[in-house]
């Protein structure tokens, strides 16, 4: 029978208080006998819609809260707690930094002699070898010294054959010994000035047997060009308005990491304390390295202070990179640990639930630390030792979905 029939015969089997009813009256009976008839049969519909046949039971249901860190469930028992344990460990600080070179290993290239670049062989970034060939510049200076040591040549001669003849003359009592001496003295003076032109043919990069208008500069260490100044056709040396350096070459097999420390983290570290650092570009290679400055003054700004670490190179390491540094304390603090089971991972933080009470979690933001043996890991800030923690948060955030 149907549900309209149903209200149909029951509303023809209400009676009527007196057939001189009014009808309005009779018709408003009738309208509430039917409502209600209505509501005791979808009533019956529902409960029979729920079949206890099926022997499976309910599962756990939550409910909605006006704070979005707490979850109340129905079944907190199918949820199973884990305390925190305790764990000493040597305390981390972590911080960030760029890869710099070791400026004691940085040389800067210098032509000697002023005068137009004609040809440059490198190029910035360019690795290079001690006494590889890096430009070539025209200097009217080398015109300058060939002619002073050409000069100096000549006197010298002049000067050693007059001390020649003096002590012939001196020898056959012609002269006093005063004129032999003045002559020694001069030839003296002229060899000194011969030497000084040859040296400063050397220093221009000059042979003397080979004059040349061309200045060859060379590299005067291995390592890469960092900074180029110069082009071709622009001026170098020394007395020109152009720069006097024409390249900066820094050897990159020991580099430094510049990191920012807190004023508050600064009692964390000292000098010759190890460092771990890992590239973003290479998240797998962790070097070691060691502080080897603490900057005596802080950023008055954001009140950091420069702290340097020195570390090998194994070659990926590039002027610029940006480091995480961690520095390991001496001393040991306690931190607790929770299966890694127990920490969610959810947008980019991480989570875990702690009982609150009344069949309710509450969600807690913690900064995890290193994985242990036996699936365990460290956190860092969050929660205590002793603390209580859902173990196994997948399950818990799974029955939250499917709500």
């Amino acid at each position: 029978m149907t549900l309209e029939g149903t209200a149909a015969r029951a509303v023809d089997a209400v009676p009527t208080s007196s057939p001189a009813a009014p009808r309005h009256g009779q018709k408003k009976w009738t309208g509430w006998a039917f409502a209600g008839l209505l509501g005791l049969s979808l009533t019956a519909c529902k409960k029979k819609e729920f079949n206890p046949a099926d022997g499976a039971p309910q599962p756990a249901q939550t409910i909605e809260t006006g704070d979005m860190s707490l979850v109340s469930v129905d079944k907190p028992a199918l949820f199973p707690l884990v305390m925190a344990q305790s764990y000493d460990a040597p305390a981390e600080l972590n911080v960030t930094g760029t890869v710099a070179p070791d400026v004691a290993r940085e040389v800067p290239v210098i032509s000697l002699a002023s005068g137009r670049v004609i040809d440059i062989k490198t190029r910035l970034g360019d690795a290079v070898k001690k006494g590889q060939l890096l430009l070539q510049v025209q200097s009217n200076d080398i015109t300058q010294a060939f002619d002073a040591y050409l000069k100096a040549v000549n006197d010298e001669q002049l000067a050693n054959k007059a001390y020649q003849r003096a002590k012939l003359l001196y020898g056959e009592g012609a002269i006093p010994q005063s004129t032999l001496e003045q002559a020694e003295d001069s030839e003296k003076d002229a060899k000194a000035d011969l030497d000084a032109a040859e040296e400063q043919l050397r220093t221009l990069g000059v042979d003397k047997n080979h004059p040349s208008s061309i200045v060859k500069v060379y590299a005067p260490i291995s390592g890469v060009i960092i900074a180029q100044n110069v082009t071709n056709a622009a001026a170098v040396g020394v007395t020109y308005s152009g720069s006097s350096t024409a390249f900066t070459i820094a050897d990159l097999t020991t580099v430094w990491v510049m990191c920012d420390v807190y004023e508050n983290d600064l009692p964390k570290i000292s000098l010759g304390q190890e460092a771990k650092v890992r590239v973003n570009g290479y998240p797998d290679k962790v070097l070691t390295g060691r502080i080897s400055e603490i900057d005596p003054a802080l950023d008055p700004s954001i009140r950091t202070a420069k702290v340097r670490i020195q570390l090998l190179n194994p070659g990926f390491l590039k002027l610029g990179m940006f480091v995480n540094a961690t520095f390991l304390s001496k001393q040991l603090d306690q931190f607790p640990v929770v299966p890694a089971t127990a920490i969610l991972h959810l947008h980019d933080r991480d989570w875990v639930y702690v009982p609150a009470g009344d069949n309710r979690f509450k969600r807690l933001e913690v900064h995890p630390g290193n994985m242990l043996p036996g699936e365990r890991q460290e956190v860092l800030s969050g929660i205590a030792p002793g603390q209580q923690v859902v173990s196994n948060v997948l399950q818990l955030e799974a029955t939250l979905e499917a709500q």
